[in-house]
């Protein structure tokens, strides 16, 4: 069978089923639609955070990072893993304990005022739709490619499915689905991995593999720096970024995720506070499976794409090549007419343009793996993309229904009202997702990062100051969000996008890259808060009493209090 035809068969079975498990379990009230009912168990809770987090970034981008800037990508993986680690251990069990369901919640209350939450909900759709644009933009890479369709229609066919089950199941249909889609994305990161790796060094496992010999005795990483030196390009080991930069990116995507609201909700769905760790340690385990392959990925599609294109006539290239042409993601554009492919580092003698966000997706097809593994890797990367985007839309309609409306404007909504709300804030949101689908601003793994730096610069010093410490109060945390956001805003629209007289790269600030100015902008609101609220009054006893409980263990001291 063609690959097309495969690619029907396996996404239209993966769409089934999720659709299938939506309207299972769909959600009847405001607590089904917002944290699942509270009664997901740790290993299905860690599977559905595990997919939650791998978004269209980790399994189209990452490894498409990673190839094209080598070692300079690694800051990716440490910055993502770290910081995962650090939203398990300092954030999720005390946010649990708190039990509040949206990170505007615990703003709004444990700041006690309105508008710490209003500046909270700001924040969060701020964050959530420049991360939501990514997913989307990664749906529509797929559709074009596998179902030869163009890259807006295929946008558009992925906000239906989207809206589908997030609108229907709420956060109980999106747990159970994303479970499923858990296992259909890592199976599909592996398989082509596994393939490839037995191909080129005779090694099964892939994390092994990358760093093992391949038929000529030579190894593997080695055979791609030569190739990378013949062409011009930095040896694929060794690094261009200063050490500066790395430690600000990777701060900036550690405290970022750690902020993340998409993520932090996952920790209200299960029983109790110890389930929180539980599910978050189950998490990390199935996070790593796919992290520690894509570097592996990476070298890999490098090497076969280097070798399959490089110096070949134009007329004799793979097939791969052309069906990847017409989707406009790879240009061949012949400078001196010699019928070749030239690929080089030297921008005016190079006539090869390819978009980094192929790479896992072409990376089968180069390999020549089966039509199978093909379009098993394109339902998974739809199955990553599509988790992600829905609990960012959950996380828009929870901040839109249950913060905006019912905490701040209509105190006395009903549950049902408040449902219809909510379903249809998610429909809002989808509609400007897909606008930013159609129109990103850059590729979709640094969309993302500047996601991680706006969530670093305002909600990380609020809700860790709001956890660690009972002198912080309203005026402290509302100056620091609002430097810290302004400021990691400005930074971007300068550099990303040349409003404000634009900037080079000689221009940055420290030589900080606007991915790791978040870290920077955190630092500020920091010093802001804590300033502003040493030279203001203290916030009222119940708060501070509050802030007391969150962090004794459950359980613990009731023999005093009675």
């Amino acid at each position: 069978m063609d690959i097309q035809l495969w690619t029907w068969i396996l996404v239209g079975i993966t769409f089934t089923l999720y659709i299938g498990i939506a309207i299972w379990s769909r959600a009847g009230s405001t607590k089904d639609f917002y944290v699942a009912g509270g009664g997901v168990s740790p290993l299905a809770n860690g599977l559905a955070t595990a997919a939650d987090w791998m978004s269209a970034a980790s399994f189209i981008s990452m490894a498409g990072l990673i190839s094209f800037n080598g070692y300079d990508g690694s800051v990716y993986l440490m910055g993502w893993t770290g910081g995962y680690v650090l939203l398990a251990l300092l954030l999720a069990p005390y946010l649990r304990k708190f039990g509040k369901f949206t990170v505007p919640d615990f703003i709004g209350d444990r700041y006690y005022s309105n508008l710490a939450r209003g500046i909270a909900v700001v924040c969060a759709l701020l964050i959530s739709f420049t991360y939501v644009a990514g997913q989307m933009r990664g749906v529509g890479l797929v559709f074009s490619r596998f179902l030869e369709v163009d890259i807006n229609t295929g946008v558009i066919i992925g906000m239906f499915i989207v809206l589908f089950y997030a609108v229907l199941g709420g956060m109980k249909g999106i747990t159970y689905t994303q479970v499923a889609q858990y296992c259909v994305l890592i199976f599909a990161f592996m398989v082509p991995a596994i393939f490839i790796s037995i191909q080129m060094t005779g090694n099964p496992i892939p994390q092994l593999g990358f760093g093992d010999k391949i038929a000529d005795g030579t190894y593997l990483l080695d055979k791609l720096d030569g190739l990378h030196r013949e062409l011009g390009f930095h040896e694929y080991t060794s690094g261009s970024k200063s050490k500066m930069d790395v430690f600000f990116i990777t701060a900036a995507l550690m405290v970022g995720t750690a902020g993340l609201p998409h993520v932090i909700v996952r920790f209200f769905t299960v029983k109790k506070v110890s389930d929180a760790r539980k599910s978050a340690g189950w998490a990390l385990l199935f996070i790593a499976i796919l992290y520690t392959t894509a570097p592996a990925i990476a070298v890999f599609a490098r090497t076969n794409m280097i070798e399959t294109v490089s110096n070949e006539d134009y007329e004799n290239l793979p097939e791969w090549f052309s069906n990847w042409e017409t989707t406009g993601l790879i240009t061949f554009d012949d400078k001196n007419k010699d019928g070749k492919v030239q690929y080089l580092a030297d921008k005016s003698k190079n006539e090869l343009t390819i978009d980094q966000d192929i790479m896992v997706l072409a990376n089968p097809e180069i390999a020549k793996l089966p039509n199978w593994v093909i379009a098993l890797v394109a339902a998974g990367a739809l199955a990553a993309a599509l988790s992600t985007a829905a609990g960012l839309l959950l996380v828009i309609s929870a901040s839109v229904s249950h913060d905006l409306i019912k905490k701040m404007f209509k105190p006395d909504i009903s549950e049902k009202g408040e449902l219809v709300v909510a379903r249809l804030s998610a429909v809002f949101a989808v509609c400007i997702a897909g606008y930013f689908g159609i129109n990103p601003p850059d590729f979709v793994a640094a969309t993302v990062a500047l996601a991680f730096g706006l969530a670093a610069a305002s909600f990380f010093p609020a809700i860790i100051l709001g956890i660690f410490s009972k002198r912080i109060n309203k005026e402290g945390a509302i100056a620091g969000m609002v430097v810290g956001i302004l400021l990691m805003l400005f930074y971007m629209m300068k550099f990303k996008f040349d409003w404000f007289g634009g900037g080079a790269k000689e221009d940055w600030w420290f030589g900080i890259s606007p991915e790791g100015f978040g870290t920077l902008a955190m630092v500020v609101n920091f010093i802001v808060s804590i300033t502003v609220s040493l030279v203001t009054p203290k916030p009222p006893k119940e708060v501070q009493e509050i802030v007391e409980n969150i962090r004794v263990p459950s359980g613990a001291g009731e023999a005093h209090s009675h």
